[in-house]
Parts: structure tokens; C-alpha cells; sequence
């Protein structure tokens, strides 16, 4: 019994987007495109959670010294450890799956990038790490990397 306490609590924490999203959010990143000088990106976001049980986050997204521009998402659980959803960003579904404290997405830019981004809940259970690359042609074209703070 002791050893089994024991393993359960060395174990990482299962994430939980949808509950981790819903409230506010803010980033701070850096953008590297390829042969371009590396951009800082902050991000805000406000989730809630419908009685549908869909995600809908709305943020507010700043790169460099342009424009904020306004980005939408929606997520929804489709299977234990599985999620799809949609993005402004994106040119058709988004897809999602967690294992353990990381949730890994995947998804075609409205641009034709190829989009893999891993989100990695820390121990404090209030950020996430986070990792974007964009590819075309199977060439890494950018990077974002990314700290996420849950504000509310």
C-alpha cells in the first residue's frame, strides 16, 4: 500500500488543457523565423468552458511591433487523452493528445505550415512550457518557445 501511495505521487500529473485554459492566461515567447532575427511574442488569453463542454479561448497576440491581432481557439475531449478542436491560425482541424503532463498539437497553418507544438505542464501546475515549430517541405522554418502563466 505504501509503495503504491509512493509511485502514484512520483508520477507526473495528468494535464488537463481544457481546465488549464479556462480562465486567464498569459505568455511570454520568442519567435525565431528562419533568416530572420528572433521576435518577442506576449500573448492574452480568457477561456471558458461551455455546458457543452467546449473550450473556447479568445486571445489577444503581439509580435514584435505589430498590430495586436486577435486569435480564437476551441477544443473539445474526444476520447480520453484525445482532442480536436479549430484555430483562426489554422486551415482545417487541430488535434490533440496528452500523455501525462504534455499535450502535443497538430495542425496546417492557414499558410501551408506544417505545425507541431508541445505544451508541457510544469510542477507548479500553474505554467506550461511551450514549443511550437512551423515546417515546410519538411524544413523547420520556425520556432516559437513560449512560457504560459495561469492568471486566473
Amino acid at each position: 500500500m505504501l509503495l503504491s501511495l509512493a509511485l502514484a505521487a512520483a508520477s507526473p500529473a495528468t494535464f488537463d488543457p481544457l481546465r488549464f485554459f479556462a480562465g486567464e492566461t498569459r505568455g511570454t515567447a520568442v519567435l525565431k523565423v528562419i533568416l530572420r532575427k528572433a521576435r518577442p511574442v506576449s500573448v492574452r488569453g480568457t477561456g471558458r468552458i461551455g455546458a457543452d463542454g467546449v473550450l473556447t479561448l479568445d486571445q489577444i497576440v503581439t509580435e514584435g511591433d505589430k498590430p495586436p491581432r486577435p486569435r480564437h481557439w476551441q477544443l473539445r475531449r474526444i476520447a480520453p487523452g484525445r482532442y480536436a478542436g479549430t484555430l483562426t491560425d489554422a486551415r482545417g482541424p487541430v488535434t490533440g493528445v496528452v500523455e501525462g503532463a504534455t499535450l502535443r498539437l497538430a495542425f496546417t497553418s492557414t499558410g501551408g505550415f506544417r505545425v507541431r507544438q508541445t505544451l508541457t505542464l510544469q510542477p507548479d501546475g500553474r505554467t506550461l512550457a511551450n514549443r511550437l515549430e512551423a515546417r515546410r517541405f519538411g524544413i523547420r522554418v520556425a520556432v516559437l518557445t513560449e512560457r504560459i502563466v495561469k492568471v486566473s
